[in-house]
């Protein structure tokens, strides 16, 4: 049974509105917090949102084999706790993963028959320029990194089981509950 569904894309793209539309109609479905040295934005909560960690501190969870994947990205590093994967695994609920393309990979290499990984991608590259500027939490310089990654992102997206494209936020989740359904059998979400 797939249980752990590893959801990636560029920022802007509406995962992390698309991962909590989808905790909200399932609530079965448990979100994989990940750690990040990034700092904390105004509306964000520490355990919640991610675990806002030291640099020294998360490289005491790789110096400890902590994490299942991680990855610097825009200059802050990212990363999965391995224990909440094997939990994950250990009890069959189902686990949701907000991820870079590289952790999706890593989660998906480590546990093959457990993972389903779906890119999200916005309706054009217009359209990501916007909703980052729209969303007001990145510098120019900040937006420039991201838009220079695109590129690297989009290289993944054919290596994911599924694309969905995050034009109209309700489209978007439907097909994601629809995927979602079709690979771990379940009957609701």
């Amino acid at each position: 049974m797939k249980n752990l569904i590893a959801i990636s894309a560029p920022s802007g793209s509406g995962k992390t509105t698309l991962c909590r539309e989808l905790q909200r109609r399932n609530p079965e479905i448990q979100f994989s917090v990940s750690c990040t040295t990034r700092p904390k934005r105004d509306y964000e909560r520490d355990g919640y949102d991610y675990y806002f960690l030291t640099e020294k501190e998360f490289r005491e969870l790789i110096d400890k084999n902590e994490l299942v994947e991680y990855e610097n990205v825009h200059g802050y590093f990212y990363g999965t706790m391995k224990k909440t994967v094997d939990e994950a695994v250990a009890t069959g609920k189902l686990l949701l993963l907000e991820v870079d393309v590289k952790g999706a990979m890593s989660i998906k290499e480590m546990y093959p028959s457990r993972t389903v990984t779906i890119f999200i991608m916005p309706p054009s590259i217009e359209e990501l320029k916007v909703r980052l500027h729209r969303r007001g939490t990145d510098s120019e310089e900040r937006i420039k990194k991201r838009m220079e990654r695109l590129k690297t992102e989009l290289a993944y997206k054919d290596r994911f089981d599924y694309v969905v494209v995050n034009d109209n936020i309700n489209d978007a989740t439907e097909k994601l509950i629809s995927i979602i359904n079709s690979q771990t059998k379940q009957k609701e979400c």
